[in-house]
């Protein structure tokens, strides 16, 4: 029986060198292409600030709309439809763009994306009712199919030596995004009220929330004109054979194998076990931390006397732009060392473990806040959320790699990418909508007190748990090496 140990194979500096007495030759990892990569990341920055820089108005722009009728109770249900929105049109033509890449080209699908991110955003600022809003977010969704593409690109210019280092960015960027979005958001929105006499045209009274969508859209720019200048394509097209060349000349004219010229393959041959496995890993994942995420800045909002901690949105701004930060740091520093001595599927359980203490902290924090008010202590227990939702963070790079390594073959990890993203999306469309309600479900039927919420959220979490159980120790051996241990 062979023994496959791709996550030591991968991290070969801090793998051990000698098992049993018996001396292991390590691979040298290749270092990475750090330009593409730093494309790639400038477009995995895009989405999170588009998204998150948001996430600080959200709750005074839907009570400033007036669809609420002045019951501050439920600003939780159109504030989690407005997260929803998105999700749920990725969910539609998210897949479709990923195969769709695997036939095209990766870039001609990024620079939709990315093009998608900036038109969203300008049409959001400049949105005076609840209808615009919704087709804003609706827009983005639509074109966005960039998630899934990029974990395609980077699968696609890593090997076996460096992808846990290149998929250690992944989440790096997203946390970068993270902070920056909401520091955007928190600081630029109502910058009339903010600074009068930069800021005095009556169009930034009209439009308060214009400058920090603009913001966000300008950088969605850049990345577009960099994307369509420098990134280099990974799809070879398929080419024509010459009945009078040999395989092996065409070998050695192209420098590749000819499996990359066969078309990908039926979407039913893509849903292997492994497969199935670990895109339900990362759904389990996205749904637990989408629902926390989105009921996070409304519970932050919330008056005190309703449960939450009533904080102003340059505040809540901040307090989301410090978890990116933190997130992105320790990303960086120590998620290849922790996936060589920990494993992947430790990181994967620990991360959804992590929303455990996570919820039951918002309880803990409201019961002392009213009695006490917002006090040192409860902004320790703020930062003890965020160093949480840094640990849980990790699961994300772990379940990444999981789904690489599942893939059959190259030509079959957009179908792949974007199978998982599509789940993923369905998932993110139900979490905010669900939190969110409930939430407000829970304040204007007095469950438990307010805090109804929460067991149910609790719950959830530790079903989905279970899942977790059926991910291999490392990660997914490599076809032929499945084969001949069977």
């Amino acid at each position: 029986m062979n023994t496959s140990r791709p996550v030591e194979d991968a991290l070969e500096e801090t793998a051990p060198l000698l098992h049993d007495h018996e001396s292991v030759k390590v691979k040298k990892a290749t270092p990475l292409p750090m330009g593409q990569m730093s494309i790639l990341m400038l477009l995995a920055l895009a989405e999170p600030i588009t998204s998150y820089c948001i996430s600080p108005f959200l709750n005074q722009l839907v009570s400033e709309l007036d669809i609420t009728g002045g019951d501050e109770k439920k600003v939780g249900y159109y504030a989690g439809m407005m997260q929803s929105i998105f999700f749920a049109m990725e969910a539609l033509f998210v897949f479709q763009w990923a195969r769709l890449s695997d036939h095209i080209g990766r870039k001609p699908v990024l620079l939709v994306g990315v093009g998608g991110l900036c038109i969203s955003m300008i049409c959001f600022g400049l949105s005076k009712t609840f209808w615009g809003l919704v087709i804003s977010r609706s827009i983005v969704g639509m074109l966005n199919g960039n998630t899934g593409v990029t974990k395609c690109m980077i699968g696609e210019i890593t090997d076996e030596t460096n992808v846990a280092q290149g998929f250690a960015w992944l989440p790096v960027a997203w946390s970068v995004g993270s902070t920056v979005g909401p520091l955007i958001g928190g600081q630029l929105a109502k910058p009339h009220d903010r600074w009068p006499s930069v800021f005095s045209h009556p169009f930034w009274v009209k439009y308060p929330y214009f400058l920090p969508c603009a913001t966000s859209a300008a950088f969605s720019c850049f990345t577009f004109v960099v994307t369509a200048i420098f990134l280099k394509e990974t799809v070879r097209k398929r080419r024509r054979r010459d009945p009078s060349s040999s395989s092996e000349e065409l070998h050695e004219v192209h420098g590749h194998d000819e499996g990359e010229d066969e078309a990908p393959p039926p979407l039913k041959q893509l849903l292997t076990r492994r497969v199935v496995v670990s895109i339900s890993n990362y759904a389990a994942i996205a749904l637990v931390e989408i629902a926390f995420l989105a009921l996070q800045p409304i519970y932050l909002a919330t008056p005190i006397e309703l449960g939450g901690l009533g904080l102003s949105p340059p505040t809540i701004g901040a307090i989301l732009a410090a978890c990116g930060m933190l997130s992105g740091a320790f990303q960086g520093l120590f998620f290849a060392r922790l996936m060589a001595r920990l494993g992947p599927k430790y990181l994967v359980q620990q991360g959804l473990l992590a929303f455990v203490p996570l919820y039951m902290l918002n309880v803990v924090m409201s019961l002392y806040a009213k009695a006490y008010g917002v006090t040192p202590l409860v902004w320790t227990l703020v930062l003890l959320q965020q160093v949480l939702l840094v640990i849980m963070d990790l699961a994300f790079g772990a379940v990444f790699i999981y789904i690489r390594s599942s893939s059959v073959s190259n030509r079959t990890l957009g179908a792949t990418n974007g199978i998982a993203q599509f789940i993923a999306s369905v998932m993110r469309t139900v979490g905010p909508a669900a939190s969110t309600s409930l939430f407000a479900a829970s304040l204007e039927h007095n469950w438990l007190g307010g805090y109804g919420v929460y067991p149910i959220l609790l719950a959830m979490t530790i079903s989905l748990f279970f899942v977790t159980r059926l991910l291999p120790r490392d990660l997914w051996p490599k076809e032929e090496d499945a084969h001949r241990d069977d």
